[in-house]
């Protein structure tokens, strides 16, 4: 056999052991190579980990602080609605107690055209006759609605 110079050294046995060296050698270099390969890839996979993890806690953050908005937002936008809600059901009572006070007004107005003969003069103005506006101006109940604020509270929405 020859040797790597091209020549022929000796005995088979050197030959082999020179040539196991060798190959001890390239497996142990190529061992070594790739246990370094190996830990380089592994650092590089714990940065990029590290990595992710970090931007993670950085994107929990944002949203925690993004939800804390929106939970303030829509605390602002409940009460609102609380208050357009009350002041809504105000509105409703005073439409009640208005349509009430309407609906008495005109039962009057009927009244007193059914037992005045009617409001017509020869003047074209409304007026009453002597006994009828005696009768209208002068009782109690005639400023029973007029006089009155109309109120409405929290209590008188409780249903």
């Amino acid at each position: 056999m020859a040797s790597s110079s091209g020549t022929s050294s000796g005995s088979p046995v050197n030959q082999n052991s020179g040539s196991e060296e060798d190959l001890q050698q390239l497996m142990a270099q190529r061992k070594r190579k790739r246990m370094i390969s190996n830990r380089e890839s592994a650092r590089r996979s714990r940065m990029r980990k590290q990595k992710h993890l970090d931007e993670l806690v950085a994107q929990m953050a944002q949203l925690r602080e993004e939800n804390s908005r929106i939970i303030a937002r829509i605390n602002v936008t409940t009460q609102h609605y609380l208050n357009v809600e009350a002041e809504n059901s105000i509105l409703n009572v005073q439409v009640a107690e208005l349509s009430h006070r309407l609906q008495s007004l005109n039962e009057i107005i009927s009244f007193l055209i059914v037992n005045n003969g009617g409001f017509g003069s020869d003047h074209g103005i409304y007026s009453f006759n002597d006994q009828a506006t005696d009768g209208f101006m002068n009782s109690s109940w005639n400023y029973l609605y007029a006089n009155q604020p109309i109120m409405a509270s929290a209590e008188t929405l409780q249903y």
